[in-house]
């Protein structure tokens, strides 16, 4: 049975999901430059913020000669420091550098985006230890393509609600075809909302979509339960059917998470195209390595342990971590 495999994958992520307690905490900085003239751009950085005062302690360093032309304003607001001013760059940036220090102390990354006077756009990820950011003068769509595509398979490896849903739907399908048509109708579902949501066709605030999608835990789990009392419900009935429902929400949290980040004014269909090639490529190396633990453990633990009696306790701690979110997120809308 597939849930066994639980038992040893849910004890690894649950070391470090305590750290991680918000789930989908998929906040990487974010700087834009938005050019204005020849050696002219105004500045947005983005810092996830606890609060008003309290925001990790990152820089960016600009090319040598760079002069800040107006005061830095700061507001805070969905747990971002936002800060903007204006700089003058001697010739401009194009093929110069930028660099962010304090990645690797708050075990961060960061989104760059460049605005050019022509429209053009130029978008990269600052990693901690990595070089800098090289501003071109003529990028291709292949920095878009590369960009978003980590982005997405990042945030659903990162999303552990996301991943605990998934897990719950595989823990309850009992057949590979049936595991293939469910996972496909999730895909489907939270396709169509990424994208409708992203491109401003669908407007849902996403505190309840969150507190929701941590609900959506909760039933699957649940419904496990009652299929190992002989209780069938509609999830192991039909769990297409719950997955594509579910779905729709998760894509919100997806697009909620894309809304950080941004995307290219000139590569809009092309960004949000391989983010969700992104994370549907994340989503099918998470299930294949449950299935690869599956087998494992089907032959070095099985001949040792009674693995029957440890059953429930995958399904007990999914459904217990995600009731926690439920209330963590509830409380949240009155915090």
């Amino acid at each position: 049975m597939i849930q066994r495999v639980c038992i040893t994958l849910l004890a690894a992520l649950l070391l470090w999901l305590p750290q991680r307690a918000g789930a989908d905490d998929f906040k990487p900085a974010y700087l834009q430059l938005t050019q204005t003239g020849a050696e002219t751009y105004e500045v947005m950085w983005k810092l996830p913020a606890l609060d008003e005062s309290t925001a990790l302690k990152l820089t960016p360093h600009f090319p040598d000669g760079t002069r800040e032309l107006t005061v830095p304003r700061v507001v805070f607001a969905n747990n971002m420091a936002i800060k903007r001013w204006r700089i003058g760059v001697p010739e401009g940036l194009n093929g110069k550098s930028i660099r962010i220090s304090g990645l690797a102390e708050a075990r961060t990354d960061a989104i760059v985006r460049v605005v050019r006077e022509d429209g053009s756009e130029q978008v990269g990820r600052i990693l901690p230890g990595s070089t800098a950011f090289s501003v071109e003068p003529s990028p291709g769509p292949y920095e878009v393509v590369l960009t978003y595509t980590v982005i997405g398979i990042e945030h659903i490896l990162l999303g552990f609600d996301h991943l605990l849903f998934v897990l719950a739907l595989v823990m309850i399908v009992r057949s590979t075809r049936r595991l293939l048509w469910t996972i496909t109708a999730f895909t489907l579902a939270h396709s169509i909302t990424l994208s409708l949501a992203t491109l401003g066709v669908l407007h849902v605030p996403g505190p309840p979509v969150e507190a929701i999608i941590a609900l959506s835990i909760v039933f699957v789990a649940a419904e496990i339960m009652h299929q190992r009392q002989g209780r069938i419900g509609l999830t192991a009935r039909k769990p297409w059917i719950i997955a594509f429902a579910f779905g729709l929400l998760h894509g919100l949290g997806f697009a909620g998470a894309l809304a950080e980040v941004g995307l290219p004014e000139n590569s809009i269909p092309l960004a949000l195209l391989f983010f969700n090639i992104g994370v549907e490529a994340g989503q099918i190396l998470f299930i294949l390595a449950v299935l690869a633990l599956y087998h494992l453990a089907k032959k070095l633990i099985a001949t040792r342990f009674d693995l029957k009696r440890l059953e429930p306790v995958p399904v007990y701690l999914i459904g217990g971590l995600a009731s926690y979110w439920v209330i963590e997120r509830v409380t949240g809308f009155w915090g």
